[in-house]
């Protein structure tokens, strides 16, 4: 906790800005390099599912809180017309910030992935009948 009260350098938050501007890809393509620079090993994903499963009893109160949630989605690629892909490409690239053609390219194969996440409702559905009428199927979740 002293050390969260300390200020954090320069360099720390140059670096904390360039991640949380990276897209779901670039970030899965980051943790890889790190893993890899680092070597770390894939043993230590175990004993953070413990926690996760600890907290369970917890949901006991998630249905209360999701009722006050409902103003915020997230948007989800579920499948799509194989006839459709490229304008389904075309058009995750121009929704999702800082992906090129070929980043998009593998979002779409690799469905069902989130295109959004916490969009207001509104928004929310504009993407859905935006993405179904270029012959996708979109989730709202």
């Amino acid at each position: 906790a002293a050390a969260a009260a300390k200020p954090a350098s320069e360099t720390i938050n140059r670096i904390v800005d360039d991640i949380s501007g990276l897209t779901l890809l670039q970030a899965a393509d980051l943790v890889t390099a790190l893993k890899e620079r680092l070597n770390i090993q894939e043993i230590a994903m175990p004993a953070a599912a413990a926690p996760a499963a600890a907290a369970a009893p917890a949901e006991d109160a998630a249905p209360k809180e999701e009722v006050k949630e409902k103003t915020v989605f997230n948007v989800k690629l579920e499948s799509f017309d194989a006839a459709a892909k490229p304008k389904i490409i075309r058009e995750v690239k121009a929704i999702v910030p800082n992906l090129t053609l070929i980043d998009a390219k593998k979002f779409v194969e690799g469905v069902p992935k989130v295109l959004k996440e916490n969009v207001t409702k509104e928004d929310a559905e504009k993407l859905q009948k935006a993405f179904e009428a270029l012959g996708a199927v979109v989730k709202l979740e």
